[in-house]
């Protein structure tokens, strides 16, 4: 079993998800917080679940999509690295030294 793990500017991104959500709503930012978490939980036990991120083209550089986010992750031997959370709308392109 994977150990998953959140990159600061993972966190960061998970707050602003948050706050932007809760404008509208503080119930339904936790609740859309709380099942994006359990949807990277999944990696525990598989890694591979998500994509190679298609930007990237490195097979351990992988998303799984929740809602309309890419959820960017990296595997590295038994540890799968939580790097981003993006707006699947947003032109997203790697820093140099992400991932």
């Amino acid at each position: 079993m994977a150990e998953v793990i959140w990159a600061p500017s993972a966190l960061k991104d998970v707050d602003s998800i948050a706050e932007y959500i809760a404008r509208d709503s503080a119930e339904h930012a936790y609740l859309f917080i709380r099942r994006l978490i359990e949807s990277v939980e999944r990696l525990r036990e598989f890694p591979r679940l998500g994509r190679m991120i298609p930007e990237i083209g490195d097979p351990l550089c992988r998303e799984i999509i929740y809602g309309v986010y890419r959820i960017m992750y990296k595997i590295a031997g038994d540890e799968v690295w939580i790097t981003g959370i993006v707006h699947g709308a947003r032109k997203w392109r790697p820093r140099r030294e992400a991932m």
